[in-house]
Protein backbone atom coordinates (compact mmCIF):
# COMPACT_ATOMS: atom_id res chain seq x y z
CA UNK A 1 0.00 0.00 0.00
CA UNK A 2 1.45 3.74 -0.66
CA UNK A 3 2.74 4.86 2.68
CA UNK A 4 0.55 8.19 1.57
CA UNK A 5 -2.79 6.31 2.18
CA UNK A 6 -1.41 4.38 5.08
CA UNK A 7 -3.56 4.93 7.96
CA UNK A 8 -1.70 6.30 10.69
CA UNK A 9 -1.24 4.54 13.95
CA UNK A 10 -2.51 5.95 17.10
CA UNK A 11 1.46 6.16 18.15
CA UNK A 12 1.83 8.05 15.10
CA UNK A 13 -1.29 10.34 15.39
CA UNK A 14 -0.12 10.87 18.96
CA UNK A 15 3.01 12.02 18.17
CA UNK A 16 1.48 14.58 15.72
CA UNK A 17 -0.34 15.95 18.66
CA UNK A 18 2.47 16.42 20.92
CA UNK A 19 4.04 17.70 17.63
CA UNK A 20 6.47 15.83 17.15
CA UNK A 21 7.01 14.48 13.91
CA UNK A 22 8.37 15.80 10.76
CA UNK A 23 7.00 18.27 8.06
CA UNK A 24 6.75 15.73 5.81
CA UNK A 25 5.19 13.13 8.32
CA UNK A 26 3.06 15.73 9.66
CA UNK A 27 1.66 16.96 6.36
CA UNK A 28 0.44 13.43 5.50
CA UNK A 29 -1.12 12.60 8.64
CA UNK A 30 -2.58 16.43 8.28
CA UNK A 31 -3.96 15.33 4.44
CA UNK A 32 -5.41 12.35 6.10
CA UNK A 33 -7.30 13.74 8.92
CA UNK A 34 -8.87 16.24 5.92
CA UNK A 35 -9.51 13.04 3.31
CA UNK A 36 -10.75 10.60 6.02
CA UNK A 37 -13.39 10.90 8.79
CA UNK A 38 -12.34 7.60 10.79
CA UNK A 39 -8.59 9.84 11.01
CA UNK A 40 -10.12 12.81 11.69
CA UNK A 41 -12.60 11.16 14.48
CA UNK A 42 -9.79 9.30 15.92
CA UNK A 43 -7.36 12.27 16.29
CA UNK A 44 -9.84 13.83 18.12
CA UNK A 45 -10.25 11.21 20.75
CA UNK A 46 -6.96 10.87 21.45
CA UNK A 47 -6.47 14.59 21.91
CA UNK A 48 -9.07 14.42 24.62
CA UNK A 49 -7.84 11.46 26.51
CA UNK A 50 -4.84 13.19 27.72
CA UNK A 51 -4.08 10.65 30.87
CA UNK A 52 -0.59 12.25 31.92
CA UNK A 53 1.12 8.66 31.23
CA UNK A 54 4.42 9.19 32.24
CA UNK A 55 3.36 10.60 35.68
CA UNK A 56 0.99 7.65 36.49
CA UNK A 57 3.16 4.88 35.08
CA UNK A 58 6.65 6.14 36.45
CA UNK A 59 7.04 3.65 39.35
CA UNK A 60 5.96 0.55 36.93
CA UNK A 61 8.90 1.52 34.53
CA UNK A 62 11.22 2.09 37.16
CA UNK A 63 10.69 -1.64 38.48
CA UNK A 64 11.29 -2.75 34.73
CA UNK A 65 13.86 -4.68 33.69
CA UNK A 66 15.19 -1.71 31.58
CA UNK A 67 18.77 -3.64 30.05
CA UNK A 68 16.32 -5.75 28.66
CA UNK A 69 13.57 -3.55 27.58
CA UNK A 70 16.34 -0.84 25.72
CA UNK A 71 17.85 -4.14 23.93
CA UNK A 72 14.16 -4.55 22.74
CA UNK A 73 13.62 -0.73 21.45
CA UNK A 74 17.53 -0.74 19.98
CA UNK A 75 16.66 -3.46 17.66
CA UNK A 76 13.74 -1.69 15.98
CA UNK A 77 15.19 -0.49 12.60
CA UNK A 78 15.37 2.95 12.58
CA UNK A 79 13.20 5.43 10.60
CA UNK A 80 14.25 7.55 7.85
CA UNK A 81 11.97 10.48 8.78
CA UNK A 82 12.67 10.48 12.15
CA UNK A 83 14.17 13.06 13.95
CA UNK A 84 18.17 13.88 13.68
CA UNK A 85 20.23 12.19 16.41
CA UNK A 86 20.94 15.68 17.74
CA UNK A 87 17.14 16.39 19.30
CA UNK A 88 17.10 16.63 22.51
CA UNK A 89 16.71 13.47 24.66
CA UNK A 90 13.59 13.71 26.43
CA UNK A 91 11.19 11.38 27.51
CA UNK A 92 7.96 12.34 25.11
CA UNK A 93 4.37 10.79 24.78
CA UNK A 94 5.57 9.12 21.50
CA UNK A 95 8.91 7.56 23.19
CA UNK A 96 7.01 6.98 26.30
CA UNK A 97 4.33 4.70 24.01
CA UNK A 98 7.46 2.40 22.88
CA UNK A 99 8.30 1.91 26.40
CA UNK A 100 5.04 0.71 27.72
CA UNK A 101 4.90 -1.21 24.14
CA UNK A 102 8.05 -3.26 25.20
CA UNK A 103 7.23 -3.44 28.57
CA UNK A 104 4.14 -5.79 27.69
CA UNK A 105 6.23 -8.03 25.60
CA UNK A 106 8.31 -8.47 28.67
CA UNK A 107 5.15 -9.05 30.82
CA UNK A 108 5.32 -5.86 32.92
CA UNK A 109 1.60 -4.88 33.45
CA UNK A 110 0.84 -1.30 33.11
CA UNK A 111 -2.11 0.68 33.60
CA UNK A 112 -3.13 1.99 30.43
CA UNK A 113 -1.69 0.98 26.51
CA UNK A 114 -2.00 4.32 24.53
CA UNK A 115 -2.25 2.31 20.81
CA UNK A 116 -5.19 0.30 20.01
CA UNK A 117 -7.80 1.93 22.19
CA UNK A 118 -11.07 0.36 20.99
CA UNK A 119 -12.95 2.46 18.61
CA UNK A 120 -16.61 1.28 19.61
CA UNK A 121 -18.14 1.93 22.79
CA UNK A 122 -21.75 2.02 24.56
CA UNK A 123 -22.82 5.45 24.05
CA UNK A 124 -25.58 5.24 26.50
CA UNK A 125 -25.01 8.49 28.31
CA UNK A 126 -23.00 11.24 28.20
CA UNK A 127 -20.61 10.09 30.31
CA UNK A 128 -19.85 6.57 28.52
CA UNK A 129 -16.73 7.79 26.67
CA UNK A 130 -14.83 8.46 29.89
CA UNK A 131 -16.15 4.61 31.01
CA UNK A 132 -14.14 3.46 27.65
CA UNK A 133 -11.47 4.83 28.46
CA UNK A 134 -10.93 3.93 31.86
CA UNK A 135 -12.01 0.14 30.85
CA UNK A 136 -9.41 0.17 28.64
CA UNK A 137 -6.68 0.70 31.02
CA UNK A 138 -7.86 -1.41 34.10
CA UNK A 139 -7.80 -4.37 31.57
CA UNK A 140 -4.41 -3.90 31.40
CA UNK A 141 -4.43 -4.97 35.06
CA UNK A 142 -3.24 -8.15 36.43
CA UNK A 143 -2.45 -8.97 40.40
CA UNK A 144 1.16 -8.63 39.84
CA UNK A 145 0.28 -4.98 38.65
CA UNK A 146 -0.93 -4.44 42.11
CA UNK A 147 1.44 -7.10 44.58
CA UNK A 148 2.67 -5.53 47.68
CA UNK A 149 1.57 -4.55 50.63
CA UNK A 150 -1.59 -2.58 51.60
CA UNK A 151 -0.27 0.85 52.58
CA UNK A 152 -0.98 2.05 56.31
CA UNK A 153 -4.05 3.84 57.18
CA UNK A 154 -2.24 7.37 57.11
CA UNK A 155 -0.60 6.45 53.83
CA UNK A 156 -3.84 5.81 52.12
CA UNK A 157 -5.46 9.35 53.59
CA UNK A 158 -2.26 11.02 52.01
CA UNK A 159 -2.60 9.91 48.86
CA UNK A 160 -6.41 10.18 49.39
CA UNK A 161 -5.54 14.25 49.96
CA UNK A 162 -4.92 15.20 46.65
CA UNK A 163 -7.58 14.01 44.94
CA UNK A 164 -10.39 15.60 47.89
CA UNK A 165 -8.55 18.65 46.75
CA UNK A 166 -9.19 18.88 43.28
CA UNK A 167 -12.40 17.09 42.95
CA UNK A 168 -13.80 18.72 45.93
CA UNK A 169 -14.78 15.71 47.65
CA UNK A 170 -13.85 14.16 51.14
CA UNK A 171 -12.51 10.48 50.71
CA UNK A 172 -11.32 9.19 53.52
CA UNK A 173 -9.82 5.46 53.96
CA UNK A 174 -12.84 4.43 55.76
CA UNK A 175 -15.19 6.33 52.72
CA UNK A 176 -13.21 4.27 50.02
CA UNK A 177 -12.64 0.69 52.16
CA UNK A 178 -14.64 -2.38 50.30
CA UNK A 179 -14.95 -5.05 52.49
CA UNK A 180 -13.01 -8.12 52.15
CA UNK A 181 -10.81 -6.10 49.19
CA UNK A 182 -7.59 -4.50 49.82
CA UNK A 183 -6.92 -0.88 49.13
CA UNK A 184 -3.96 -0.48 47.03
CA UNK A 185 -3.44 2.77 46.28
CA UNK A 186 -5.03 6.55 44.58
CA UNK A 187 -4.36 8.14 41.86
CA UNK A 188 -5.11 11.80 40.20
CA UNK A 189 -5.32 11.10 36.43
CA UNK A 190 -7.04 13.44 33.71
CA UNK A 191 -9.69 13.29 30.81
CA UNK A 192 -11.07 15.75 28.66
CA UNK A 193 -9.46 18.48 30.78
CA UNK A 194 -10.57 17.45 33.97
CA UNK A 195 -9.86 15.86 37.05
CA UNK A 196 -9.80 11.72 37.31
CA UNK A 197 -9.54 9.97 40.66
CA UNK A 198 -8.67 6.52 40.41
CA UNK A 199 -8.61 4.41 43.37
CA UNK A 200 -7.23 0.66 42.72
CA UNK A 201 -7.75 -2.51 45.26
CA UNK A 202 -6.88 -6.15 44.81
CA UNK A 203 -9.81 -8.63 45.17
CA UNK A 204 -7.98 -11.98 46.78
CA UNK A 205 -11.09 -13.28 44.35
CA UNK A 206 -11.36 -12.00 41.06
CA UNK A 207 -8.40 -9.53 41.27
CA UNK A 208 -8.35 -6.15 40.29
CA UNK A 209 -10.68 -3.63 41.21
CA UNK A 210 -10.94 -0.06 40.98
CA UNK A 211 -13.27 3.54 41.82
CA UNK A 212 -13.09 5.73 39.68
CA UNK A 213 -14.40 9.62 39.93
CA UNK A 214 -14.62 12.78 37.19
CA UNK A 215 -16.22 16.05 37.97
CA UNK A 216 -19.80 16.18 35.64
CA UNK A 217 -22.71 18.28 34.89
CA UNK A 218 -24.50 15.45 32.99
CA UNK A 219 -27.10 15.13 36.40
CA UNK A 220 -28.21 12.35 39.18
CA UNK A 221 -28.19 9.12 37.65
CA UNK A 222 -29.41 6.08 39.40
CA UNK A 223 -26.69 3.10 39.47
CA UNK A 224 -26.71 1.11 36.77
CA UNK A 225 -24.79 -1.87 35.35
CA UNK A 226 -22.70 -2.75 32.33
CA UNK A 227 -20.31 -4.69 30.45
CA UNK A 228 -16.38 -3.12 29.25
CA UNK A 229 -13.48 -5.19 28.36
CA UNK A 230 -14.30 -8.83 30.05
CA UNK A 231 -15.66 -6.98 33.24
CA UNK A 232 -18.27 -5.75 34.82
CA UNK A 233 -19.19 -1.58 35.11
CA UNK A 234 -21.43 0.08 37.74
CA UNK A 235 -21.42 3.33 37.13
CA UNK A 236 -23.93 6.42 39.19
CA UNK A 237 -23.60 10.02 39.15
CA UNK A 238 -24.97 12.87 41.90
CA UNK A 239 -25.22 17.08 40.63
CA UNK A 240 -21.56 17.24 40.52
CA UNK A 241 -19.48 13.96 40.12
CA UNK A 242 -20.05 10.99 38.07
CA UNK A 243 -18.55 7.14 39.65
CA UNK A 244 -17.94 3.95 38.31
CA UNK A 245 -16.76 0.61 40.13
CA UNK A 246 -15.13 -2.26 37.90
CA UNK A 247 -13.92 -5.26 37.94
CA UNK A 248 -13.79 -9.27 37.87
CA UNK A 249 -16.36 -9.76 39.88
CA UNK A 250 -20.00 -11.09 39.39
CA UNK A 251 -22.30 -8.07 38.40
CA UNK A 252 -24.80 -8.88 41.74
CA UNK A 253 -21.25 -9.07 43.87
CA UNK A 254 -19.92 -5.77 41.97
CA UNK A 255 -23.55 -3.93 42.16
CA UNK A 256 -23.37 -5.06 46.39
CA UNK A 257 -20.06 -3.69 46.41
CA UNK A 258 -20.97 -0.36 44.59
CA UNK A 259 -23.91 0.18 46.76
CA UNK A 260 -22.04 0.52 50.08
CA UNK A 261 -19.46 2.62 48.77
CA UNK A 262 -22.26 5.07 47.19
CA UNK A 263 -23.14 6.53 49.91
CA UNK A 264 -19.97 7.23 52.04
CA UNK A 265 -18.54 9.07 48.47
CA UNK A 266 -21.01 11.05 48.20
CA UNK A 267 -20.38 15.23 48.37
Amino acid sequence: MNEKHTIPSDEDLTAFIDGELTAEEAARIETMVNEDKSVAERLEFLSRASLPFEQAFAPLLAEAPRQKLEAMLAAIPPRDSLKPASAPSILTRRRFIGALAASLVAGIAIDRAVIGIGRSFSAKDENSEWRAVVAEYISLYTPETLAGPVPATEDQAAQLAPLDEKLGLSLSPEAVALPGIDFKRALMLQYDGKPLAQIAYLDPETGPMALCIVRSDAGSKAPDLESRKGMNVVYWSNATHAFMLIGHAAADRMAAIADGVRGRVAV
